[in-house]
């Protein structure tokens, strides 16, 4: 897989980190992925995704050690970010989606 191809759930969560903004932490991401996406997800899975991810340089993340939560043994929240290259590989998705779906609404309507 090159770095210009991302995976469909690949690119929900680059458009989640987005959609979030300052409020990037992975509760915010799931919620933003169950309400717009409609796709639950858990947070194991997320987090496995966020690491290979971060590993394609598509995302990275910051600790919040400002407010350590104690459910988490103190250790502090990951706020995340989309990178210059994963918005790069958001545009290239999206350009080729586009391209794909010219002319096809009518192949959906007969369906």
């Amino acid at each position: 897989m090159t770095p210009n191809h991302i995976a469909e759930f690949e690119q929900m969560v680059l458009l989640a980190v987005l959609q979030a903004g300052d409020d990037a932490y992975a509760p915010t991401i799931r919620e933003v992925l169950k309400a717009s996406a409609r796709r639950s997800v858990s947070r194991g899975a997320l987090y496995r995704t966020f690491d290979r991810m971060a590993a394609k340089g598509l995302l990275e993340w910051e600790a919040e050690d400002s407010n350590p939560i104690p459910e988490r043994g103190g250790a502090p929240m990951r706020r995340f970010r989309v990178t210059a290259e994963g918005r790069r590989a958001l545009r290239v998705s999206r350009e080729a989606l586009l391209a794909l779906w010219d002319g096809i609404e009518p192949e959906l309507e007969n369906a």
